[in-house]
């Protein structure tokens, strides 16, 4: 198929259509504890028991949030054996040479305290406690925001043990059955949130605070919808045109989106005060334009246009100029590439691309432009960057149903996200830290 016109993409999205942040205080004064490992390896970390009612759930939370990294090894102690070693003067210290005779690096000890946990991290190699941190928790136990309040401390633990942040602090939203839901990035609180008319294309806000999307069918909109009140703002709905795919500038100012028409489908900016005419920033003539995603500094936007004779992956400057064509390269006879989002770290973008008539992951560097093929089960498609540029969550039916997966860009390794099939449009959030 040479040419694919408006009716298409509007298909492809009715195909797509059927188919309070977290609290915490960060009071961290971490330091990346001196560990020396192969940056190829996995160091392992030991996580001691934690007394108290919500005292398991606590260290399984955690225990989960490092081995979802996939850049920490965990090692589990037994509950009732005592790993303290005497001290002169009846003092008692973690016993170290067991947890090198273990292969553990770090040990991380959490206490409740009255107004949240009491949180020691030991380096093993050094024998001696490295970070010590009060974090705040907010209430009630193992509600929603007090079980991301804790997946910032396993960030924490994570970035003070590797050098790396982790992703935990963060939430997913999708589209099941035209309606927005959101889930932890663990899989845990999936709920949805009240939406106007049939919802389509997610989008977060850079500060985590608002979702975007656009409705289909008539009177087809932009929706802005605010996570903390829940209130709405709407706008850009005109006859005879679909509002699609809409995204946030990085400064979290503006909003760019694709207004389709019978002469095309080209892509808008619009600041979010509410500029009486949204500004152009493509001419397609006749061509579709649609998908944007911005580097992170905003210099540069990706996005999907057929204006070549299929659809395939441009860059352009933020400003609509210099567009240019991002996925040059042959695969088969039916190139096809879509939805791209541009990695955290900026240097590369994913997208999807057809092979054999079903779709698959892939990403490509900005430097070399050679691609990566990260899926080849199922059919995989709709691919969404993780903060920590590492991981991405994607549908796929590769285990008979439409489910969201993660993927491991760096070791392969995958797990589900998702148990309720036909759910669609993945969109990851920034870290969801607030004061």
């Amino acid at each position: 198929m040479s040419r694919f016109p408006i009716g298409v993409v509007v298909a492809a999205w009715m195909l797509a259509l059927a188919g309070a942040l977290g609290a915490q205080v960060d009071t961290a004064r971490g330091v990346r504890i001196g560990l020396r490992y192969d940056p190829g390896s996995k160091p392992a970390v030991v996580v001691m028991p934690v007394t108290g009612p919500s005292g398991d759930s606590i260290r399984t939370i955690i225990e989960r949030d490092f081995d979802y990294s996939n850049r920490i090894t965990v090692r589990t102690v037994a509950q009732d054996a005592s790993y303290s070693a005497p001290q002169a003067g009846g003092a008692t210290r973690l016993n170290y040479p067991i947890f090198a005779a273990m292969g553990a690096v770090a040990v991380v000890q959490i206490t409740p305290t009255e107004s949240g946990l009491h949180v020691v991290l030991h380096d093993v190699g050094r024998a001696d406690v490295v970070s010590v941190n009060d974090f705040p928790m907010p209430e009630p136990a193992l509600g929603r925001d007090w079980r991301m309040a804790l997946h910032g401390i396993a960030d924490r633990l994570e970035e003070w043990t590797t050098g790396q942040r982790g992703m935990s602090q963060s939430r997913i939203a999708f589209i099941r059955g035209s309606v927005i839901r959101i889930v932890d990035s663990d899989g845990y609180g999936e709920h949805a949130i009240p939406v106007v008319g049939a919802a389509m294309s997610p989008a977060w806000h850079p500060s985590g605070s608002m979702i975007a999307y656009n409705t289909f069918g008539p009177g087809s909109r932009i929706v802005l919808h605010d996570l903390r009140t829940d209130r709405v703002r709407e706008f850009g709905a005109q006859r005879n045109a679909t509002n699609l795919t809409p995204v946030f500038t990085p400064d979290g100012q503006s909003i760019v989106y694709s207004l389709s028409t019978e002469n095309g489908a080209d892509l808008y900016l619009r600041t979010l005060e509410g500029d009486a005419f949204p500004r152009r920033m493509t001419v397609g003539r006749g061509s579709e334009n649609v998908q944007p995603s911005f580097s992170p500094d905003g210099s540069r936007i990706a996005f999907m246009s057929d204006r070549s004779g299929n659809p395939q992956v441009y860059i352009m400057d933020a400003d609509g100029t210099n567009a240019d064509i991002f996925t040059a390269f042959d695969f088969g006879d039916q190139n096809y590439r879509a939805g791209p989002d541009w990695s955290p770290d900026g240097r590369q973008v994913t997208f999807q691309t057809r092979i054999d008539s079903r779709f698959q992951i892939f990403t490509m560097t900005l430097r070399d432009r050679q691609p990566r093929q990260l899926t080849s089960e199922g059919e995989n498609e709709e691919p969404s960057w993780a903060p920590d540029g590492r991981h991405v969550v994607f549908v796929s039916t590769r285990s008979g149903t439409r489910q969201l997966w993660i993927l491991d860009t760096e070791s392969g390794r995958l797990r589900q996200l998702t148990q309720v099939g036909g759910s669609r449009l993945p969109a990851w959030s920034p870290r969801l830290v607030t004061p």
